[in-house]
């Protein structure tokens, strides 16, 4: 049990919450994409059975593992053929953006709902301590690792959504020069995982502004509660 620890982040007793957060986490972000590319006309990801709430379609096991162990990980990409927006690069900068804010809006709906829980005198009538540390280590992960992603997948670097923004959003033979790199990401992304430095520079500064958006929210919807 000790060498599988040392290979994974987090801590074996927390496992399960933090399963339990990908699922809500990753299938709403791929659902709001495919949703969305749907609504403004193009119907790819839905006709691929892509615009669901089922995890299992949207779930990329070696994602998956790669975020347990490392720190950082990805769901299956959905589809988006921006020829068929009336508007494509306004629209695609839409459906782009709607992922990550979508794990902003359940990182503030996670704050709410733990505040609202912990203002009331829920939280102290429950006896259990099991039961009570299930509910800790649920509502910390779930609202940390919702901001940590909204802030994550604004990293400009493809196939993150934030890429694929800057994408729309830049002229068109600058856009030609960013397509030229995109098959050189994975190999930033290697580098950001085994090279300390870098990692201190990227993914350690996302993680700390996410637990200071986390404490921050939790901080003001208990204000809110708790009158």
């Amino acid at each position: 049990m000790e060498f599988l620890q040392s290979f994974i982040r987090m801590p074996l007793e927390q496992l399960p919450f933090l399963l339990i957060t990908l699922l809500i986490a990753f299938t709403v972000h791929e659902f709001s994409h495919a949703y969305f590319a749907n609504k403004f006309g193009d119907p790819t990801a839905r006709l691929l059975g892509r615009m669901t709430l089922n995890p299992a379609v949207h779930f990329d096991f070696f994602g998956i593992i790669l975020l347990v162990v490392a720190g950082f990980g990805w769901a299956r990409p959905v589809p988006v053929n921006r020829d068929n927006f009336s508007r494509p690069r306004l629209m695609g900068v839409i459906v782009s953006a709607v992922g990550p804010i979508s794990n902003l809006l359940l990182g503030f709906l996670g704050a709410m709902i733990y505040s609202a829980l912990a203002a009331t005198g829920v939280l102290e009538s429950i006896s259990n301590d099991r039961v009570l540390q299930a509910i800790y280590w649920f509502f910390g992960i779930f609202i940390q690792l919702n901001f940590f992603l909204f802030l994550f997948n604004l990293i400009p670097l493809p196939p993150l959504d934030g890429y694929r923004i800057v994408e729309d959003l830049a002229p068109r033979p600058i856009r030609g020069r960013l397509q030229q790199y995109e098959q050189w990401a994975v190999f930033i992304f290697l580098l950001i995982l085994f090279i300390p430095g870098l990692r201190a520079y990227t993914i350690t500064p996302l993680d700390n502004w996410a637990n200071q958006m986390s404490a921050g929210a939790v901080k003001f919807f208990f204000g809110l509660f708790g009158g």
